[in-house]
């Protein structure tokens, strides 16, 4: 294949998964393996048809093997859970909210449904830490003092 079919299947493997199918990355390696080959007959390298090929299969494979899986992780990582983001956080009680209770708490500029996970009462003003997070409602417990 001459360098310029080479760069016009680079191309339009990149333009497809950039812009209308996701392949989940596949075709960018594949896309980048092809222009690499183009490349490679540009720069004076001349070779067979199937050594051509055989580069290009060795060079799409590879980098799949080696590389989408990371690349992949870093360009189309999800955005943290901001449920999670709250875990660790301490909320002041509004009200006192019994063992095993619901009740409200600030946190965060914020009033949340809180459920007191621990075995005594939480009073009215007491700082809270949130251990885990269902929905808009938070399971806190008693926060550990400060040292002075």
């Amino acid at each position: 294949m001459p360098w310029w079919g080479w760069i016009v299947v680079g191309v339009v493997l990149l333009a497809a998964e950039l812009t209308v199918v996701d392949a989940e990355f596949y075709l960018v390696f594949l896309g980048i393996s092809a222009l690499a080959v183009g490349l490679l007959e540009i720069a004076g390298v001349d070779a067979p048809m199937w050594a051509e090929w055989a580069s290009f299969g060795v060079l799409a494979a590879g980098s799949m093997v080696f590389f989408r899986r990371r690349v992949y992780d870093k360009l189309r990582a999800s955005p943290s859970d901001p449920q999670h983001a709250l875990i660790g956080e301490i909320a002041v009680i509004r009200g006192t909210i019994a063992a095993g209770a619901q009740g409200e708490a600030e946190l965060r500029g914020t009033s949340w449904t809180v459920h007191n996970t621990s075995a005594g009462p939480l009073e009215a003003g007491a700082r809270a830490e949130v251990v885990a997070a269902h929905g808009v409602v938070l399971d806190v417990r008693p926060a550990a003092s400060r040292p002075s």
